[in-house]
């Protein structure tokens, strides 16, 4: 017997390391449940610099913004490395140069889930080149590089990257985000009923599916 769909809307962007270090604690609480579990996950858009521009930032510069400089950012990123670490997730924080605005990221989530595309393999995509590679996915030719990689449509993409499509939607799904007091990603919800917010431990997410799973019972 298949168990019922469990639908998860996962308020995420992909430059942000604790919703990298959630989506994988999320797929490690999947594979050592049982039974066998039926995900459908949505991506939904939330941006941690909204205000950022659209050619992004240089990165030493964005973190004198938001730390005071690169020395007061440390000992934040070190935690994160050593908890992603023990996730499987080895950041390479140094890679990166510049902090991108990724709205044309999140449009292209979009459209792959529209499509029918592989928008979660998209999604590690997104994340590995940033966090492992130092890329710059605010870019539409690393955005296409990407959505290669995962496998979508490339002219699709390319068509995509090269309008405005999704663009007001996905402004208007995030104002409501923030009008509904959201603040910090990853925020995962379960069934339009249960929130989880922050990079949860797996036996969280476990808790959650037994509850999930009475329910439907």
């Amino acid at each position: 017997m298949t168990n019922p769909v469990i639908n998860v809307d996962v308020f995420s962007d992909p430059i942000c390391p604790w919703c990298f270090i959630g989506k994988r604690r999320l797929e490690q609480a999947v594979a050592s449940y049982e039974p066998a579990l039926n995900l459908a996950i949505t991506w939904r858009c939330f941006q941690l610099n909204p205000s950022m521009p659209p050619e992004g930032m240089d990165r030493l510069t964005y973190l004198a913004a938001k730390f005071g400089g690169p020395e007061r950012a440390k000992a934040t990123y070190e935690h994160i490395r050593v908890k992603g670490l023990e996730t499987g997730i080895k950041f390479d924080f140094p890679a990166i140069q510049r902090t991108p605005n990724t709205l044309k990221a999140h449009r292209l989530l979009r459209w792959a889930q529209v499509h029918g595309q592989d928008a979660n393999a998209l999604m590690t995509g997104l994340f590995e080149a940033y966090f492992f590679q130092g890329r710059d996915i605010g870019d539409s030719e690393v955005l296409l590089d990407c959505a290669a990689n995962a496998g979508l449509d490339e002219a699709g993409a390319t068509l995509l990257l090269q309008g405005d499509d999704y663009h007001r939607e996905i402004e208007e799904e995030e104002a409501t985000a923030r009008a509904m007091g959201l603040s910090g990603v990853p925020l995962f919800v379960f069934n339009q009923q249960y929130a989880l917010s922050g990079a949860q431990e797996p036996q969280a997410f476990h808790r959650l599916f037994d509850l999930l799973l009475t329910e439907e019972g």
